[in-house]
């Protein structure tokens, strides 16, 4: 129980650190366009998303995959830009007696891809935790479970904050989501341009 707690800490610590906000960004993309009022959408999108990492954060951790490390780097904020470019065409009714506003269903789907490939990541930072250990299951279990607490305090943060701007502050919510997504979209473009195997792809000078 004791290794579980120490590895459940880990995987929180991990996703909350913000000197790794890569994750914490995505996080923050698919959260973007919703408030408190919809965290039922929120939770589909967010199991979606935590069914997409499981899966290959346990097939990598186990060997079953294994991909190119700065592939993955490359990668994941490539999986914030899309989807904080993909804010930007949320649609709004036009008036109070429209339908109410539509969430398209590709977001769901969009989710479990792009965890696929941020499982990825967390499972290189697991795999370097656990060195030669044999046995890997606690490890990963409480890994895992640490990464679903610090994901979901971090989708609470967010709704909460989008609810206070726009239901209490009276911030338009089409100008909330640009702006927070347009925030979110360079800070992806400026980790895709630091990347260093981007550019070394595109004939960049590579950060010395």
């Amino acid at each position: 129980m004791s290794e579980f707690l120490a590895y459940l800490q880990l995987g929180f610590s991990h996703i909350t650190d913000s000197n790794g906000y890569d994750h914490i960004l995505f996080i923050m993309a698919i959260c973007a366009v919703y408030t408190l009022v919809d965290w039922k959408k929120v939770v589909i999108l967010v199991t979606a998303f935590t069914a997409g990492h499981s899966i290959t954060l346990a097939l990598s951790t186990l060997g079953y995959v294994n991909v190119n490390a700065d592939w993955i780097e490359l990668l994941i904020p490539v999986t914030i830009l899309i989807t904080a470019f993909l804010n930007f065409f949320h649609s709004m009714p036009k008036n109070s007696y429209a339908p109410k506003e539509k969430h398209p269903a590709f977001r769901y789907p969009l989710a479990l891809g792009f965890g696929l490939i941020h499982g990825l990541g967390f499972s290189n930072y697991l795999r370097a935790l656990l060195g030669q250990e044999a046995d890997i299951f606690n490890p990963l279990l409480g890994f895992n479970v640490g990464l679903e607490l610090g994901q979901l305090i971090i989708v609470f943060i967010i709704l909460v904050i989008a609810f206070a701007m726009i239901e209490l502050l009276r911030v338009q919510k089409l100008s909330w989501i640009q702006v927070l997504s347009g925030i979110i979209f360079g800070m992806a473009l400026s980790l895709i341009l630091n990347n260093e195997l981007f550019r070394t792809l595109t004939g960049m000078p590579v950060n010395s």
